[in-house]
């Protein structure tokens, strides 16, 4: 006969060791079995509450979105006019930009007219009153030159 040891290291010697191998492996055999059972079961289990919890979840969800469209009926709507004005103040950023470079343009082109104004005015104050002060010295010189011809008329007249 062969000797074997066994998994304690007893060594195992003849058929009733073999019968009790084979029980142990039987019950062995058997525990597994009910392992795997309880495991199928606890999966069965697993998977029944999941798919409960995916259920859930979904009504969860419609619930979460009928709260939302509560909240703000108009929403899209606003959303969608929130977008425009952003474009719309996208545009109106350069023209803002436009307009005030060109109110600027503006401004000193009519600060530079007023001035040519006052210019024109002075001028023509100055002109004036040179014109003025010519007809002045004019009229004093035809003074004289009448006070002269008088003179010398009265000369001839007297000589």
């Amino acid at each position: 006969m062969m000797r074997m040891k066994s998994y304690n290291g007893t060594p195992i010697i003849g058929s009733n060791e073999d019968e009790s191998l084979k029980s142990a492996f039987l019950a062995f055999r058997i525990t597994e079995e009910e392992i795997n059972k309880k495991k199928k079961e606890l999966r069965e289990k697993v998977h029944a509450q999941f798919g409960r919890v995916e259920e859930e979840t979904k009504k969860l969800d419609e619930i979460r979105e009928e709260l939302e469209a509560l909240d703000d009926p108009w929403r899209e709507q606003v959303t969608t006019v929130r977008k425009k004005i952003d474009l719309v103040n996208k545009e109106l950023k350069p023209l803002a930009q436009s307009c005030y470079k060109k109110e600027r343009e503006y401004m000193e082109a009519l600060e530079s007219y007023n001035e040519k104004g006052k210019e024109k005015a002075q001028l023509a104050a100055r002109l004036m009153e040179l014109v003025t002060e010519s007809e002045r010295v004019r009229m004093k010189r035809l003074e004289e030159l009448s006070n002269n011809i008088e003179s010398v008329s009265q000369l001839v007249q007297k000589q």
